[in-house]
């Protein structure tokens, strides 16, 4: 990683004097996402995959001889605490931001950054309507993660093939569960499947049994879960507990320690769709595990999260080294990042061309996984996917 942006950056040597020396002031990038409260257990990895990042990148030299400089902000993963830290990391005058975990908290704030025209990376954050809410041609909001409109047909496609095809949706009513459920539902359409049943529930939700008696007397023979933190926990002890053993299947929350821990062995064998599994397939991922191991001694929670982050934070810094007058305004790195940029070998994918004018996010179908729940673990559900996983995917 460092041996590559060194050389990105070496390239731009021959900038004017005065853009490369006119100022040593750290370049202040915004950070927004869950750092504490029941979003923490993927907002954390995925700070720290920005922290990593950056922390590479300044030894190095930063942008032209200047720091890059995090400001951090904790939306506590409320959509109203989140457009008040992103008010405040505007009025910091940050050049660009990278966040947001919950699809709720984003879709309340990030009109903010359209408006103040402030690049927005989202590593996390999977709602289709991130980014859609504004035409791409216009859009200042780019994602590194797969939204759900990929996910739920790339699951969709999985429990069909395995013969599973009486659905049961169990999906929160927040906006990342409003917008699942509207994925998952369009996905099953589209092989002429109606779910046979439905159950909605507001987060905090502690006892789903009556709804998954309902849905075992419908003949579900799979659960198809849209729900973060403790809640898919809740639906895999529900259904240990009625002593109905049927799959539980979903989007990546279900490689979250709040159900990996709070389900335990009710958690076996969950299946969901994953960007990157923790497994040193390669030289870049083993690099990345090992960097992050050595640098947080800790066990790496939600890989997936951190990993996004750590390549949004690479393609972040990439828009910079194609800005030739070293000016970052908010058009010249939205300019950058729609195809300015040079090739950026990174963990999740090499990133040719990311983004385009008309195409604001980062991550294509041929780059997803399925993994599986197994010894409290996340690995690979198909042998031949760990083996493609050997060679990076690129965007299609």
């Amino acid at each position: 990683m460092l041996a590559a942006l060194a050389a990105a950056g070496a390239a731009l040597v021959c900038l004017p004097a005065q853009a490369q020396l006119g100022s040593t002031a750290p370049v202040r990038i915004g950070v927004v996402g869950p750092f504490t409260g029941p979003s923490a257990d993927f907002g954390v990895p995925m700070l720290n995959g920005i922290q990593l990042a950056v922390d590479e990148i300044n030894a190095v030299g930063g942008y032209l001889g200047r720091p890059l400089q995090l400001v951090i902000k904790d939306d506590k993963g409320d959509p109203d605490q989140g457009r008040k830290a992103s008010q405040e990391l505007l009025a910091e005058q940050v050049v660009a931001a990278l966040g947001f975990c919950n699809t709720g908290v984003a879709m309340k704030s990030i009109d903010l950054f359209q408006q103040a025209q402030v690049p927005l990376i989202v590593p996390c954050s999977s709602g289709t309507a991130v980014t859609a809410k504004y035409p791409a041609p216009e859009s200042y909001i780019f994602r590194v993660q797969a939204r759900d409109a990929l996910q739920a047909p790339f699951m969709v496609d999985d429990i069909l093939k395995r013969g599973w095809d009486k659905v049961a949706i169990f999906a929160d009513t927040t906006g990342y569960g409003e917008g699942g459920f509207n994925d998952v539902v369009a996905a099953l359409a589209a092989k002429n499947i109606k779910p046979v049943h439905v159950s909605r529930f507001a987060l905090g939700v502690k006892d789903l049994t009556s709804e998954l008696t309902a849905a075992r007397n419908a003949g579900a023979n799979v659960i198809y879960s849209y729900t973060v933190g403790p809640e898919n926990a809740v639906i895999a002890n529900g259904k240990k507990a009625l002593n109905w053993k049927v799959p539980q299947v979903g989007a990546w929350p279900l490689s979250f320690p709040f159900f990996l821990e709070g389900a335990k062995d009710a958690a076996e064998g969950a299946l969901m769709v994953q960007t990157f599994i923790a497994e040193p397939s390669n030289e870049r991922r083993a690099a990345f595990l090992a960097n992050y191991s050595r640098k947080y001694q800790r066990k790496l929670a939600v890989p997936m999260a951190a990993a996004n982050a750590y390549d949004a934070s690479y393609l972040l810094m990439y828009s910079f080294l194609g800005i030739r007058d070293g000016n970052l305004g908010g058009k010249a790195i939205k300019e950058s990042l729609e195809g300015k940029m040079r090739t950026y070998y990174g963990v999740v994918s090499t990133y040719e061309k990311p983004f385009s004018v008309q195409d604001k996010d980062a991550i294509t179908r041929n780059m997803l996984v399925i993994g599986t729940v197994k010894n409290g673990a996340i690995t690979f559900a198909y042998p031949e996917d760990a083996k493609r996983n050997l060679f990076i995917q690129r965007k299609q």
